[in-house]
């Protein structure tokens, strides 16, 4: 008798295919795990920024010249929109967020300006 060891060729594409379908579901699926995370970082920062700019309101009696958050890895942020009783806070997303924009303002008025259409449909407002 004779005693084999080891896998046939047919096992293994077996295995290879198993493992190539288990990828093509699971990556995008990560993908915008990481997506939303990086998302949740931008949200996080404005409303973050907009307490800091009512309390420099208190302060100051004026949004004008009020701290902006400090740009994060994927998110750059800027304070428009300056007056004594208004301001409008905005996250843009630069490299692979580029395509995101989220405003808040002085009423917590939350607002996309911007998302990718192909996602548009997948992720929801998360703002």
């Amino acid at each position: 008798m004779r005693s084999t060891q080891g896998f046939t060729l047919m096992e293994l594409l077996i295995v290879v295919a198993v493992i190539g379908i288990l990828a093509a579901i699971a990556v995008p699926g990560y993908n915008d795990y990481v997506t939303r995370s990086k998302i949740a970082e931008a949200t996080s920062a404005l409303s973050d920024g907009r307490v800091k700019m009512e309390q420099f309101f208190q302060d100051n009696r004026t949004y004008a010249g009020g701290p902006v958050p400090t740009a994060t890895t994927y998110f750059t942020y800027a304070r428009s929109n300056d007056t004594a009783t208004t301001y409008t806070l905005t996250a843009t997303g630069q490299g692979s967020m580029a395509a995101y924009t989220y405003t808040i303002n002085q009423n917590n008025e939350k607002r996309t300006t911007a998302a990718p259409s192909a996602r548009s449909q997948a992720m929801p407002n998360t703002l």
